[in-house]
């Protein structure tokens, strides 16, 4: 088992990824004496990993919870299923002691965290992602919320979790599209802060593309590493985390306006592709540093263009909802190097339009 810690002072907590056997007894030390109620959906219920981890929990001894199995999809992260969570909560007599778990993707791992954090004015709750995108992103930092009508995540509160524990057994049971979404979270990290990773992403795509278990152990420990670093040193998003958001900006558009059947991970390579666009545009970064980045992408069957049928100002109307943006301003993370990206404010929205063009 690979353990780090995000540290941020009363609230650091551990990361923990290996085999559930492993870390089980860390669980079942964190859940003593409390009740919990477990949320999943129905993709990881039908996978055998929620009857996995109450058999688990039972031969650990702990009984004192319940399990709630919501219909998997972005279109169900909504304030609907919060109250669906928390009534569920009520139904368990969940207490201010009492623990969610979320066992999940990251839409559940979402709405659970935000129904802990409203419920009772905020309880506990527990990650356990089951897949990649989860494992590297989702699950690491304490982002909650769910989706509006005007887009994406507009409604959340910041609530770290006590625990993440991954089981990385769990991701031979992932369809080959789950791989590939989380992958382009797995290139973000090496373009805005680790070249060295970046590069070792360059040499072991054979490895990646046939899902290698030894290198996704270790591709997820270092993204945890990242995103660890980056979230205690700026843990409500006020300066540096804001580059986690690198090809979400483009990403969320293009996932609104597709209903959500483009998945999260496709949408945010796409962004990056038209992030790094518009930065050789804005002559920010070398021509070479988009080869590189969409050669990448490419050879792990991500998508760098945009969906068919596109509609530039669609698109830009969409990302004016981004909660990153300002004073009226788009807000976008650009690269200036393989490992280095800036926050640029008030992006001139001709030279983006022209970026989304090429991209078509």
């Amino acid at each position: 088992m690979e353990k780090l810690c995000v540290e941020l002072g009363e609230r650091s907590y551990p990361i923990a990824i290996g085999k559930s056997a492993d870390w089980m007894p860390l669980l079942a030390e964190k859940l003593a004496g409390r009740r919990a109620l477990i949320v999943t959906d129905e993709n990881v219920d039908a996978a055998g990993h929620l009857e996995a981890l109450e058999k688990a929990l039972a031969d650990a001894g702990y009984s004192d919870f319940q399990s709630l199995i919501l219909p998997p999809g972005e279109e169900h992260k909504s304030l609907a299923t919060v109250e669906l969570i928390a009534e569920a909560a009520v139904n368990a007599k969940l207490d201010r002691r009492s623990v969610m778990v979320a066992l999940s993707g990251g839409v559940v791992g979402d709405l659970t965290g935000f129904a802990a954090a409203v419920y009772m004015r905020g309880i506990d709750f527990i990650q356990l992602p089951t897949t990649l995108l989860a494992a590297v992103d989702s699950s690491v930092g304490g982002k909650t919320g769910a989706d509006l009508a005007a887009g994406k995540n507009l409604v959340g509160a910041f609530h770290q979790p006590k625990l993440v524990a991954m089981d990385v057994n769990t991701l031979d049971t992932l369809p080959p599209r789950e791989w590939r979404n989380g992958l382009a979270e797995v290139v973000k990290y090496g373009m805005i802060m680790d070249a060295g990773f970046f590069a070792m992403l360059q040499s072991e795509i054979p490895r990646l593309n046939n899902c290698d278990p030894a290198l996704y152990s270790q591709v997820i420990l270092h993204c945890c590493k990242c995103k660890a670093e980056v979230v205690a040193g700026d843990e409500q998003e006020k300066g540096r985390r804001a580059i986690l958001n690198y090809g979400h900006t483009v990403g969320h558009a293009v996932e609104k306006l597709s209903n959500f059947t483009l998945p999260h991970g496709m949408a945010v390579a796409i962004g990056m592709a038209v992030a790094v666009r518009l930065a050789v545009r804005m002559r920010k970064c070398l021509r070479r540093v988009e080869d590189q980045q969409n050669s990448l992408l490419y050879a792990l069957g991500l998508p760098v263009s945009l969906p068919k049928n596109s509609n530039v100002n669609n698109i830009i109307q969409a990302m004016k909802s981004d909660k990153k943006n300002s004073s009226g301003g788009i807000t976008m993370v650009l690269p200036t190097d393989i490992g280095k990206v800036e926050i640029v404010r008030g992006v001139d929205e001709k030279l983006l339009a022209e970026a989304l063009e090429n991209c078509l």
